[in-house]
């Protein structure tokens, strides 16, 4: 009888050991991997530079009380320019927008680094 239950506490030990082993292959695998950014999405803080900038002549044209048709006629152009300025492409703007829109955890990091860098120059604006 001795016999029977060493080898029935054998069966049942060898689960036991590999729980440490499953309990990591769980965890490694259930952790999300580090995506790449797709070819032609801009990085989070390219995006975040050229959104403060959109950020800033948007303030501006806002604090002039033009009318929105005349405010639109010169802000497209000036969003050209800031295009050109930070060599984007109408395609790796959409790409870069569709991209984050996709990654809502990506895209809160660029607002939460652009809510911050908007804060730091209004306080340096309040300050001069």
């Amino acid at each position: 009888m001795d016999m029977r239950r060493r080898r029935k506490m054998k069966r049942m030990a060898w689960p036991v050991r590999l729980m440490p082993v499953i309990g990591l292959w769980v965890l490694v695998s259930c952790a999300a991997p580090k995506k790449e950014l797709p070819a032609g999405v801009l990085t989070q803080p390219q995006l975040n530079s050229f959104l403060i900038e959109m950020y800033v002549a948007e303030a501006h044209l806002e604090a002039r009380s033009l009318p929105k048709d005349s405010a639109i006629k010169i802000f497209i152009p000036y969003e050209e320019k800031l295009k050109s300025k930070f060599a984007i492409s109408d395609s790796t703007l959409k790409k870069t927008y569709v991209y984050y829109l996709e990654n809502p955890k990506d895209l809160e990091a660029v607002y939460d680094a652009l809510i911050d860098s908007l804060s730091l120059k209004e306080q340096k604006t309040v300050k001069d």
